[in-house]
């Protein structure tokens, strides 16, 4: 429920609050009552001090918001009691009574918190609202810029992704309640830093947009807004401010992005730079919208890319991303070079922004994975699992088999596998069927996986698990007990429905998924995948589950198979298998190992497969096969192939023509002299 932060009046019991539409106007009275009525109250409440109730004014200026938070209980009850008296007499003033005192006592009183930074370290030490607000309550006098971190402390310790997390706790309090009252008949006397900050703090926590508390503060905003005169810094709190209120489309928008047009951006400092990036992210909707500005922003940062700190370059290359700076190139590669040297001091978010602009922007660093194998062992135990999910997928995108990043997160995630989501789950594992590899802990890794698979199942999206399950099958991993229910009909729907729906690449993973049960678990007694799921080939262009050959590298092969055989006709090239698969070259034996044409289906005996893996069927950083190309060649040895691999090294390290045909004769005939066909 959303309430709006007035102190309570007229007939009050209990936890009970009058009508908040009724509180809104009345509140207005306030500022519409004679000045012989605020006359005649302060008379009151002089009287009242004179009697014992000692109550120190608040202190207004530039600099000082002048809250006597030690008296807060005393002041709102009487308030309180007050307004209940005169809830039924005209002219009556809804609010926390506030009083303008002389300003030497209010000196007197500064003293103890003139240093903010004492003030900024505890109140970042306070966990909870409840600490903030005790803390808050010792103190004699603080700024209107005190008050509005406050809030903002408040806003990082009770407010998640799911909104305030204890509503009560907050909105009831009489601290939090006057400070609300005197933010909003006291919003044209605040800096602008302290009025700001104290509207995106509110706006986080929930107010209500329509009350009179916000619609205060946003017209004291505009009409600050409209002299020009607001700091970089504040037009970027505003615009976000005004993001979480309205959204993209609103109004106010435009106007703070043309006064950032017009300042001279070589003037602007780094954090400066930052902060237009995070608030220009959030509030563009259309492509390529202000790219002039962006554009010219990204010049400058150039420039200063070797200054910037962890954070900045976690903030700016996260920018990058959401806006997608495509035509930034320079400056996203110059950023990631210089987050090399910051690999060990990036906190859980900002290595997850910058893994995010390697992956989105599809750079490589060698540098950079050599920095992660040094982190990723240390820290994997304590990283939050969004960080190690993208660490996998970093490696994934980028085809990197690295062992020391691998083993430990294998490792850490038998552990820590409950606390991760059913994508970040995904994420982590199916790079090792993706890369090939079996970490020395493989065993409790997948024991640990089937557990969360029984428990789970359900949650996991139809695609992520389907693409969940494919990768183990890579590694000859086989989720045998769950194939009954991805070969359900319920399943199979539950696929089509989702984007991308049943697509070739979809298609083609169920066929595989069916062809390794097939192959390899002659004991699965299971339900089948239905005809009208399979393909017929494997081999589809873009996406796919097998890679197309090398032309390059196939043209040296097929050259050098003519001079050994003698001619074209005695091998077939790009052969579609009644098994899906797709033959780079295949040959055909006879019973006496005689070589047929390719023609010849006939006395056949056997059959030759040459795999001619180029450089993109393995990782990048080594000569191990990719997971696909590995299950290829594993089932066509199953079906009755004798496989043979010309892998691109081998080819690349011979020098001449006559060494290749040598090569291909001792690799597809090692124990035959050479024929004349």
């Amino acid at each position: 429920m959303i309430l709006s932060f007035f102190p309570p009046v007229g007939n009050f019991q209990g936890n009970t609050w009058p009508d908040m539409a009724l509180i809104n106007l009345q509140s207005f009275q306030f500022y519409s009552s004679s000045v012989r009525t605020c006359r005649s109250l302060r008379k009151t409440l002089n009287h009242l001090c004179k009697q014992g109730r000692q109550l120190r004014s608040w202190c207004y200026g530039s600099s000082v918001f002048g809250t006597v938070l030690s008296r807060f209980r005393l002041q709102y009850v009487f308030s309180r009691n007050y307004h209940a008296e005169l809830w039924n007499q005209p002219n009556s003033i809804i609010g926390s009574v506030h009083l303008h005192g002389d300003a030497g006592s209010s000196s007197k009183s500064c003293g103890k918190w003139r240093d903010e930074q004492k003030f900024f370290m505890e109140l970042n030490s306070c966990n909870s609202a409840k600490e903030i607000f005790t803390f808050l309550s010792s103190l004699e006098v603080m700024s209107d810029t005190m008050a509005a971190a406050a809030l903002q402390r408040i806003c990082e310790v009770e407010v998640d992704d799911s909104g305030l997390k204890n509503p009560e706790e907050v909105m009831e309090n009489e601290v939090f309640r006057t400070l609300c009252f005197q933010f909003e008949h006291e919003s044209q006397k605040l800096s602008d830093t302290g009025l700001l900050m104290a509207l995106q703090a509110l706006i986080k926590l929930r107010v209500d947009p329509w009350s009179t508390l916000i619609v205060r503060l946003v017209s004291e905003s505009q009409e600050r807004l409209d002299k020009e005169q607001l700091t970089i810094k504040n037009l970027r709190i505003l615009g976000e401010s005004l993001l979480d209120l309205e959204g993209p489309g609103c109004a106010m928008l435009e106007q703070i992005v043309t006064q950032l047009r017009g300042k001279k951006l070589e003037e602007w400092t780094a954090e400066e730079m930052a902060m237009v990036y995070g608030m220009l992210q959030m509030s563009i909707t259309e492509k390529r919208q202000y790219q002039d500005l962006l554009n010219h922003m990204n010049n400058i940062t150039l420039t200063f890319a070797p200054q910037l700190n962890p954070k900045l370059i976690s903030r700016i290359l996260n920018a990058l991303v959401v806006l997608d700076q495509t035509q930034a190139v320079p400056l996203v590669i110059r950023l990631c070079k210089y987050s090399v040297r910051h690999v060990p001091q990036f906190t859980d978010e900002e290595l997850v922004n910058v893994l995010g602009a390697f992956i989105h922007f599809g750079h490589r660093d060698q540098f950079f994975t050599e920095a992660l194998e040094r982190h990723v062992p240390k820290s994997s135990f304590t990283m939050h699992p969004e960080v190690v999910s993208k660490v996998m997928l970093y490696c994934c995108r980028k085809l990197l088999c690295s062992k020391p990043i691998f083993d430990a997160v294998a490792e850490s995630f038998v552990y820590n596998a409950d606390k991760y989501t059913t994508g970040q789950i995904a994420e982590t594992i199916v790079p090792f069927g993706t890369l090939n590899y079996l970490p020395p802990t493989t065993s409790p890794l997948f024991r640990k996986l089937e557990r969360i698979l029984n428990a789970r199942f359900t949650q996991f999206r139809p695609h992520i698990l389907l693409n969940l399950l494919h990768s183990c099958t890579l590694i000859e991993r086989y989720p045998v007990n769950f194939l009954a229910k991805i070969f359900n009909s319920y399943f199979l729907q539950q696929l089509q429905a989702q984007t991308p729906g049943l697509d070739k690449f979809v298609l083609s993973q169920l066929t595989q998924l069916f062809l390794t049960v097939t192959l390899e678990c002659p004991f699965y007694e299971g339900p089948k995948l239905l005809p009208k799921y399979r393909v017929k080939s494997f081999l589809i262009p873009g996406r796919s589950v097998e890679s197309s050959v090398d032309v390059h590298l196939y043209n040296r092969v097929k050259n050098g198979l003519v001079d050994l055989l003698g001619t074209r006709m005695y091998f077939a090239s790009h052969v579609l298998t009644p098994y899906c698969y797709t033959l780079d070259v295949e040959i055909k034996l006879d019973e006496e190992g005689f070589v047929l044409p390719a023609t010849q289906y006939e006395e056949v005996y056997r059959r030759i497969a040459l795999c001619i893996d180029g450089q993109k069927r393995f990782c990048s950083n080594s000569h191990s096969l990719l997971g696909k190309e590995a299950i290829k060649q594993r089932h066509l040895q199953l079906l009755g192939y004798d496989v043979v691999q010309i892998p691109f090294f081998e080819i690349e390290a011979l020098k001449n023509s006559r060494d290749i045909v040598e090569y291909l004769h001792k690799k597809i005939f090692p124990h035959t002299y050479r024929l004349n066909w």
